[in-house]
């Protein structure tokens, strides 16, 4: 399969950016009191082109797949609990789940490579099966140069298909045992933040299980050294789940959507994104901080400023959906909020 080189998102330097600037300082406030939420209904306005910005039909997209690592004590769970929990998302009892009908966002699971096979499934679940769980990234790569470039056009090709034609926001999440260990490789890889300072507890290792893990994963790094080529790292060091949500990102940001990310696997596959196509950090918004060790330090060099700070580190977009209803205060003060003209009050001095 020929490499995946997908069209480059347009860097936005639209006309509209004083207007909104002027919109949102003409409000009856002192001049950026709102903090955080006016840079997050900058973005948005910005992103759309408007000076009424809306967040129509929002989307979570939940991808899953399984780990060979997990071959290595890196986690506390089986990997048998990947398909379990897509069958929980699916029959609508996980976090995700409850979270996202808070919000009245649709939750779209993507089997991106479970290593089940599934029965009956509803119309919100999507068989993208790449393989049946990678390889152990220890002693071998993760998958094939092929495979990685098919996660990457699978995902991208799916978020720009006719079916999410009504939707301008996506929430990204994703669900594999054994995810933190990939993502720890690809962020480490990419960004040269040694693993020491991103390996942390995962779901939940104590603190001998956890330099266990470290020593495994840095044994996988000295398979290979380090590696600059963001579709090689996802070869050997990937989840499908992870490439197929990298695709998708970039896929949405190409698709002029609003992006939010979750959690640390999720900010990976943004990172492998980043590496493809650097436009699409204007598309951005990180939901939280997780708790997870390494996440502050990949924000910090991503120089991203998360919306949430809550010690959470579940995953399965549940941080991106606890940050929503702040997104969408944003916009409401944009496009309710009196002007300082139409309210009557005196602007500053």
């Amino acid at each position: 399969m020929s490499q995946f080189l997908p069209p480059e998102p347009k860097r936005l330097t639209n006309a509209l950016r004083d207007s909104i600037q002027a919109k949102i300082d003409s409000k009856t406030k002192p001049v950026g009191s709102l903090g955080a939420l006016e840079t997050i209904t900058f973005k948005i306005a910005n992103i759309q082109n408007t000076l009424e910005p809306k967040l129509k039909n929002p989307t979570l997209l939940l991808f899953a797949a399984d780990h060979g690592i997990t071959e290595e004590p890196v986690s506390l769970y089986p990997k048998d609990v990947t398909w379990q929990m897509v069958e929980n998302f699916l029959r609508g009892g996980a976090c995700a789940n409850v979270f996202a009908r808070f919000n009245q966002i649709n939750v779209e699971v993507i089997d991106a490579g479970v290593d089940h096979d599934w029965s009956e499934t509803p119309t919100n679940f999507h068989s993208k099966k790449i393989r049946y769980g990678t390889k152990n990234f220890k002693i071998e790569s993760a998958m094939t140069l092929e495979d990685a470039n098919q996660c990457l056009t699978s995902g991208f090709d799916f978020a720009q298909s006719e079916k999410f034609s009504s939707s301008n926001v996506f929430l990204f999440g994703e669900m594999g045992i054994g995810n933190t260990s990939s993502a720890s490789m690809i962020l480490s890889q990419l960004t040269g933040i040694p693993l020491i300072d991103l390996v942390g507890r995962g779901t939940g290792l104590n603190e001998k299980q956890k330099e266990n893990k470290l020593k495994i994963l840095e044994d996988a790094y000295k398979r290979t050294g380090r590696i600059t080529d963001p579709i090689k790292v996802l070869s050997e060091f990937g989840g499908f789940e992870i490439g197929m949500m990298a695709g998708a990102i970039i896929g949405a940001a190409a698709a002029n959507k609003l992006i939010i990310i979750d959690g640390f696997i999720a900010t990976a596959a943004y990172v492998l994104a980043q590496s493809i196509s650097d436009n699409i950090r204007d598309y951005v918004l990180f939901s939280h901080l997780s708790d997870e060790k390494g996440h502050k330090k990949v924000l910090d060099f991503l120089k991203f400023q998360p919306i949430l700070q809550l010690n959470l580190r579940l995953g399965e977009g549940s941080g991106a959906l606890a940050a929503y209803p702040i997104i969408e205060l944003a916009l409401k003060f944009l496009n309710e909020m009196a002007s300082f003209s139409e309210a009557g009050v005196s602007k500053e001095k």
